[in-house]
């Protein structure tokens, strides 16, 4: 890991999808981001520059990855060398997400409940727990698309609201409990 002060270098290369441009960022090493165009907290969590490495092994790697999931396959974020920058607590809440199956969602609630149990608390933010699915530095890899509003609202995409409609529908999600708040994070 890097130490406080040193200057890590990153690589960078952009993958054409269908949903436009993604950046994807890599140590040399792991996929340490992955980006839509116009996300909130675009390279949020790498402090150093971005210099193009697009012939890196992990972006071959992670683009056979990506050719599958928007071919329909069902890749798995294991298959792929991550390495997400983040607090202890995002990486619990990133864990989680990983967890969530192709095709299905879990709302915020429902990860505050299972990080609750996991620490032995009584309770847990929903609202903290937003704060780290938000700031996922790796988007569609960590499926962060898959989390909802208690009520079925689809809040909360730092993608993008449409962006996040169109990954739950090409997963084959039953979208018919699903909504857009009218007034929220999501517009």
């Amino acid at each position: 890991m890097e130490q406080k002060g040193e200057i890590v270098m990153y690589y960078s290369a952009i993958y054409a999808s269908p949903i436009g441009p993604l950046t994807l960022c890599s140590d040399g090493e792991y996929l340490v981001g992955l980006w839509m165009e116009g996300q909130k907290y675009f390279g949020g969590t790498v402090r150093d520059q971005m210099e193009e490495g697009p012939d890196l092994p992990v972006f071959s790697t992670t683009r056979n990855w990506l050719d599958a999931y928007f071919a329909g396959k069902q890749p798995r974020p294991e298959e792929l060398p991550l390495r997400p920058l983040g607090s202890d607590f995002r990486q619990q809440v990133w864990a989680i997400l990983c967890s969530i199956p192709y095709g299905q969602w879990i709302t915020y609630g429902d990860i505050a409940k299972l990080l609750a149990d996991k620490m032995g608390k009584s309770s847990m933010s929903s609202q903290a727990v937003g704060g780290a699915v938000g700031h996922n530095p790796l988007s569609i890899v960590i499926p962060c698309h898959r989390v909802v509003g208690a009520s079925g609202s689809l809040t909360g995409y730092a993608g993008g609201i449409e962006k996040k409609i169109w990954l739950l529908k090409h997963e084959g999600v039953d979208m018919s409990r699903l909504f857009v708040p009218k007034t929220g994070t999501a517009l």
